[in-house]
C-alpha cells in the first residue's frame, strides 16, 4: 500500500533505535504508511455505501450527514493537541494508545446494531487516528533524520494519503455490492491489530522532547474551536447559513479559535507556536494540502451522486468508474519523489495545482448526459495526477526541516489541513452549486439539467481556486526558517 521498497530508505543515524529490528527505516516505512493510508480509507469506506445505510438504519438526510462527518469531525479537531501529545509523551507510547481505541472503534463499528452506535463508534475512530497520524510522522522524522533523505520520505507520504482516500471509494462499492458494508470496517481493524503487533518490534522508542506539560487550556480552545467550526460547516448542507444550526456553531466556534490564538502569543509555551506557521513555505504547503484534499474530496462526492442518481448507476460501476482516477494516483505517485528531489517542492506544488485545475476545469462541462469516456475520463485522469503531485510536494514544503521537537505538532497540522479542507471546500462549493442549480431551474431547466449545472460550477469554481494558488506557489518566496 506504499510506495516504499527495501532499501529505498537510508539507514537511521542510530540515535533513536535499538540494533534490532527497529533498525530497518524501510520496514519502519512500510508499517507506518500502510497505518497512514488505512486512516485516511477509513473515512471515505462508507461514501459509496452510505444509501445503503440509511436504508437499513431508517436513516434521513441530516442523520446521514452525521455518519458520513463523525470520523472528520473528532479526527480533525484533535490532531494538533494530538501531535504535541506526541512531542511531549513520546511518538511510539502515542501511536500505541492511538491504534488501541482505533481498533475497538472499528470493532464496534463493524458490529453495530443502529444508528447511535455507528456515530460512536465513528468518532471514537476519529479520536484514536487523531493520536496515530502525527505520532506517525514524529516517528518517521526519528528513523529518518537526514534532511535530504527525510524530504524525499516526506514526498512518498504526501501521496498515501489520497490513495487511501481513493481505495475507500473504489472498495467500498465493491464490498457493498458483494457482501455487506460492515465488512469495510475489517481493514481497519485488521491493519490495526497488524500495527500493534509489529509496532514494539519494527518502530523505535522516541523519547519525549520539549517540555513534559501540555498547554491543556489551549489544547481545548482548539479541539472545540475547531470540531464546532467543522460541524458549522458540515450542517450547511441541510440548513441555510443564515440558520440557528449554522450560525451559532460556526460563531462559537470561530470565537474560541480567536482566544486560542490570543493565548497562544502570551503563552511561554503555546500549543502551536506562532512562529511556525510564519513560514510562507510552510503555509503553501498547508494550503496546498488543503486544497487537494477540498478538490478530490468535493469531486469524489459529485461524481458518485450524479452517476448514481442522476446516471442511475450501480454502486459497483460507480466505483469501477473511479479505476482509471486510481492507476492515474498510483503511476503519478511513484513519480513524484524523484521530480521533488529533481525540480525542488514548491516547483512540483504549482505544477501539480496546475494540473489539478485543469481536471477540474475538464470536469466543469458536466452536464446531464455527459459521455462517461470522451467527457468525465479527461478530468478523471488529470486531477489525480495533479493532486499526487502536490501532496508529495506541499508534504515536503509543510513539514521538511521541522526540528524533531515539532515532528507530531508538523504531522498535526498537515492532518488538520487534509481535514478542513474537504469541510470547508463542501461547504463553499455546494453553496455554488446549490446557487447555481436554483437559477438553472427558475430558467426552465429540467431537475437532471439543473443538478449537473450546478456541480458543473462548483467544480470550475474549484479549478479556479487552484490556477489562482498555483499561481501562488511560483512567487519565489525567501528561505525556510526553523522553529
Amino acid at each position: 500500500m506504499t510506495n516504499a521498497r527495501p532499501g529505498s530508505l537510508p539507514a537511521t543515524d542510530g540515535a533513536t533505535a535499538p540494533p534490532s529490528e527497529a533498525g530497518h527505516p524501510a520496514r519502519a516505512f512500510a508499517l507506518l504508511g500502510t497505518v497512514q493510508v488505512t486512516l485516511v480509507f477509513t473515512i471515505t469506506l462508507i461514501a459509496v455505501p452510505l444509501p445503503a445505510i440509511g436504508r437499513e438504519f431508517g436513516l434521513g438526510h441530516s442523520s446521514l450527514i452525521l455518519v458520513s462527518t463523525a470520523y472528520g469531525l473528532s479526527f480533525s479537531g484533535l490532531l494538533l493537541f494530538g501531535g504535541r501529545l506526541a512531542d511531549r509523551r513520546g511518538a511510539r507510547v502515542a501511536l500505541t494508545a492511538g491504534l488501541v481505541v482505533f481498533a475497538v472503534a472499528s470493532s464496534v463499528a463493524a458490529a453495530a446494531p443502529g444508528f447511535a452506535v455507528l456515530v460512536a463508534a465513528r468518532f471514537a475512530q476519529g479520536a484514536g487516528a487523531a493520536l496515530v497520524a502525527p505520532a506517525a510522522l514524529a516517528v518517521l522524522r526519528a528513523i529518518i533524520p537526514g534532511e535530504g533523505r527525510h524530504a524525499r520520505a516526506l514526498a512518498t507520504w504526501g501521496g498515501l494519503s489520497v490513495l487511501g482516500a481513493t481505495a475507500g471509494i473504489v472498495l467500498s462499492g465493491v464490498v457493498t455490492t458483494w457482501v455487506s458494508w460492515r465488512w469495510m470496517f475489517a481493514v481497519a481493524l485488521l491493519v490495526s491489530l497488524v500495527a500493534l503487533v509489529l509496532t514494539p518490534r519494527w518502530l523505535p522508542p522516541v523519547a519525549p522532547s520539549g517540555r513534559a506539560t501540555l498547554d491543556l487550556p489551549g489544547a481545548a480552545l482548539a479541539t472545540a474551536g475547531v470540531t464546532l467550526v467543522s460541524y458549522g460547516l458540515v450542517v450547511t448542507g441541510g440548513h441555510a447559513w443564515s440558520s440557528a444550526a449554522v450560525a451559532v456553531p460556526l460563531i462559537t466556534g470561530l470565537a474560541l479559535l480567536a482566544a486560542f490564538a490570543a493565548a497562544e502569543l502570551r503563552s511561554r509555551d503555546p500549543l502551536l507556536p506562532p512562529v511556525f506557521l510564519a513560514d510562507r513555505r510552510r503555509a503553501i504547503g498547508l494550503l496546498a494540502i488543503a486544497f487537494s484534499a477540498a478538490g478530490t474530496a468535493v469531486t469524489f462526492l459529485y461524481l458518485t451522486l450524479y452517476l448514481q442518481q442522476s446516471r442511475g448507476w450501480t454502486p459497483l460501476r460507480t466505483s469501477l468508474a473511479f479505476a482509471p482516477y486510481a492507476l492515474s494516483l498510483v503511476t503519478v505517485g511513484r513519480l513524484a519523489s524523484r521530480l521533488v528531489v529533481r525540480f525542488g517542492a514548491r516547483a512540483v506544488t504549482g505544477a501539480g495545482l496546475a494540473i489539478a485545475a485543469t481536471g477540474l476545469f475538464l470536469l466543469a462541462r458536466l452536464g446531464p448526459d455527459t459521455a462517461y469516456a470522451a467527457g468525465l475520463l479527461p478530468g478523471i485522469v488529470l486531477l489525480p495526477a495533479g493532486a499526487a503531485l502536490t501532496f508529495a510536494s506541499a508534504a515536503v514544503l509543510a513539514a521538511g526541516g521541522v526540528p524533531r521537537q515539532q515532528a507530531g505538532l508538523a504531522g498535526g497540522l498537515m492532518n488538520t489541513a487534509m481535514e478542513l479542507g474537504p469541510t470547508l471546500g463542501l461547504a463553499l462549493l455546494t453553496a455554488v452549486a446549490a446557487a447555481r442549480a436554483s437559477h438553472a431551474t427558475a430558467a426552465g431547466a429540467s431537475p437532471q439539467a439543473a443538478t449537473a449545472s450546478g456541480y458543473a460550477w462548483a467544480l470550475g469554481t474549484a479549478g479556479l481556486a487552484f490556477a489562482l494558488l498555483a499561481v501562488l506557489a511560483a512567487i519565489p518566496v525567501p528561505p525556510r526558517r526553523s522553529g
